[in-house]
């Protein structure tokens, strides 16, 4: 028998070579999402329900009790987690998730410190660096709110102004990421960094969180979903590639 050539090169994967950040929050049975208000004043709970579809007893008697597997099922709203919308979360005639092309949300990143943002407060022009150049980037806001993540605080947090994000466009940016639950004002309707955003073509990443362990790194930002067709939405592994 032909022995496989091992296309393995040594120190290929040392971690001094290589390191990634993760900026993704667990995916997990009920956790922590959206509350969407309702016209009659109740709210409608975003989450996730992880269970066992099969067990491993149940698989067992299936392999004469050779072996046994677990079969997991997962139903969440695809607005949950770490995740990425696409065009057509905002727009019926939008490219949905499987249209988009894997390069599109493999990216160089750059990260805006905008820790010490309160809640409510809209963050302008002037939270941008003069010297950046965001064409074709990510650019990844810090604002330090993940911190909440599973509090009541999470849910009010500040947010990008409107200058801003026009300014993001005109720049070229391809992807907007933040660690907040939402990068519209909720109190905003017209909602429009998504609004704005998506009609552009830039892509959005909202829920980050570990995004303190960028500054002072090169890197490149990974968002690649599930390649869902008419899906609106979809939770990511989020990571950073530093250089």
């Amino acid at each position: 028998m032909k022995r496989l050539k091992s296309i393995y090169t040594k120190g290929a994967y040392d971690d001094n070579m290589t390191k990634y950040i993760d900026l993704s929050h667990i995916l997990e049975d009920n956790m922590p999402s959206f509350k969407l208000k309702n016209e009659d004043g109740t709210y409608t709970q975003f989450t996730a329900k992880i269970n066992p579809f099969l067990t491993h007893e149940q698989t067992r008697p299936k392999y004469n009790g050779k072996c046994s597997f677990e079969i997991s099922e997962i139903t969440f709203q695809t607005s949950v987690g770490t995740y990425l919308d696409s065009p057509y979360h905002r727009y019926p005639e939008g490219r949905d998730i499987s249209e988009i092309e894997i390069e599109e949300v493999i990216l160089p990143g750059v990260l805006v410190d905008v820790r010490g943002g309160k809640a409510f407060e809209p963050i302008d022009l002037e939270a941008l660096p003069k010297t950046l150049n965001l064409a074709k980037k990510a650019v990844l806001f810090n604002f330090g709110w993940d911190k909440y993540w599973g509090s009541e605080e999470y849910h009010t947090y500040p947010f990008i102004s409107k200058e801003l994000i026009r300014f993001l466009i005109e720049a070229d940016v391809r992807l907007v990421g933040v660690d907040t639950i939402n990068i519209d004002n909720s109190k905003d309707l017209s909602r429009p960094a998504h609004s704005l955003f998506l009609k552009n073509e830039v892509f959005i990443v909202e829920n980050l969180t570990n995004l303190h362990k960028l500054y002072g790194k090169c890197f490149r930002f990974f968002a690649t979903p599930l390649k869902a067709k008419k899906a609106a939405s979809m939770p990511i592994r989020a990571f950073a590639e530093i250089l």
